[in-house]
């Protein structure tokens, strides 16, 4: 049988963990007199918590302390944390549990590859922890996407080569991350936004599974 490595971002792929980040994050930003919209929240996903100040600062044209940066960036995730402390299965994202059960009937190998420092906590939450076979999260790399570090560290894991692997990805970032690993990009979303992956489904219930077998027979 052929074998790929099948490799998930998290935070709007298996769950929609943004909304808590939107919330955390604004809420740090109104605490320092800078509003930011939805919009350009956009802008924040799938990007290291230190890029994402650093935009937030940028919008509201303000320079802080290093100390100061510090202690808003662990305010952030303690806030993050309180939110995410109540999930539970019912926040994972219609039809990953279909895939990822349909991935493992036919003994394909799951990483999962997120810039989420709380990527093992999040899927404990949501009871999906034993699905992956491997997790490679932002405790494990140094580089964010777009570069492809994530990526390349989780097919490592799951023992598999760059280009036997699929990616399923939310963020331009991601999709972009994926593409320079020389991995099949698959972009779950907007298909404008993320119109340079190599394929695009508004969410999982749009994928059948002749679809995923075409994937894993894929040459």
């Amino acid at each position: 049988m052929n074998r790929k490595g099948f490799i998930f971002d998290l935070d709007g792929v298996i769950v929609d963990t943004a909304k808590y980040h939107f919330l955390a994050w604004r809420k740090l930003a109104n605490g320092i007199g800078i509003d930011f919209t939805e919009v350009q929240n956009e802008q924040l996903k799938g990007v290291s918590r230190v890029r994402s100040l650093e935009k937030i600062l940028g919008w509201g044209n303000k320079t802080i302390s290093g100390k100061q940066f510090a202690e808003l960036m662990t305010k952030k995730n303690d806030d993050y944390l309180r939110y995410i402390d109540q999930m539970g299965q019912d926040e994972i994202l219609p039809d990953v549990s279909r895939v990822l059960d349909l991935l493992i009937t036919k003994n394909q190998p799951i990483s999962l590859g997120s810039a989420s420092k709380n990527a093992r906590i999040i899927l404990e939450k949501v009871a999906l922890r034993d699905k992956f076979d491997a997790i490679v999260d932002g405790n494990d790399v140094s580089n964010a996407k777009p570069d492809p570090e994530v990526f390349l560290r989780a097919a490592e894991s799951l023992h598999m080569k760059p280009n036997e692997c699929i990616v399923f990805e939310d963020s331009v970032a991601g999709v972009e991350a994926a593409n320079r690993a020389n991995m099949i990009s698959i972009g779950i979303g907007d298909a404008v936004v993320l119109s340079h992956a190599d394929y695009n489904f508004k969410d999982f219930k749009e994928m059948s599974a002749q679809f995923i077998e075409q994937l894993i027979n894929k040459k």
